[in-house]
């Protein structure tokens, strides 16, 4: 069967503790949005009802704005162990049906839903290999990943999250150009026009 975007479950990585950023980045404010929020819409218009955010530190303070979200939540426990414990908390916690999970960070704010869809419109083309964005000197997230990788992404552990697997010389990886992932929120000076849009 043809795979079409429904078969894709997006995953969005905000469990981090925001160390850099002095507090959670999550709820930071761009535009007066919260850029978790805002990743959340343009998941949601990409993917409908199947987005999944994984939570881990400071989880009690971030759930609270998304009750009403629409999306699904899922906390993961060992969010201290690194990135790895997100992807693999997300993964398991999709339903047979899911074709595909596409994994992107809540601090990609740049990132829109046509992005996204590009990626889909990529993977289309050939359901067997993952579909990462390019950007800087490489390949990253956002990025789908076929159901035949997601042993491997249950395999990963630490802090180098999908790199691994995108980097590995065994992977069939198709890339997709995508300047707008470059912007990654580490410091409020980050955010798009600067940190006073951070208050709030």
């Amino acid at each position: 069967m043809e795979p079409t975007d429904a078969d894709i479950h997006v995953i969005i990585l905000a469990a981090g503790a925001s160390r850099r950023f002095g507090r959670p980045k999550q709820l930071a404010r761009i535009g007066g949005v919260p850029m978790l929020q805002l990743a959340m819409s343009r998941a949601q218009a990409f993917a409908g009802p199947a987005v999944t955010v994984v939570l881990g530190a400071n989880a009690a303070d971030i759930v609270q704005g998304l009750s009403r979200s629409g999306v699904s939540v899922v906390v993961s426990r060992d969010w201290d162990e690194g990135i790895a414990s997100s992807i693999r908390a997300g993964i398991k916690s999709l339903s047979s049906q899911s074709a595909a999970a596409l994994l992107m960070l809540a601090d990609q704010p740049a990132v829109t839903s046509s992005d996204l869809q590009r990626l889909a419109d990529s993977w289309r083309r050939d359901e067997r290999a993952i579909a990462a964005a390019r950007y800087g000197d490489g390949c990253g997230v956002p990025a789908i990943f076929p159901r035949s990788y997601f042993p491997l992404l249950l395999g990963l552990r630490g802090d180098r999250g999908a790199q691994a697997l995108l980097r590995s010389p065994r992977s069939h990886c198709s890339a997709v150009p995508m300047p707008s992932a470059v912007l990654d929120v580490d410091t409020p000076e980050d955010l798009p026009g600067g940190p006073e849009r951070s208050a709030g």
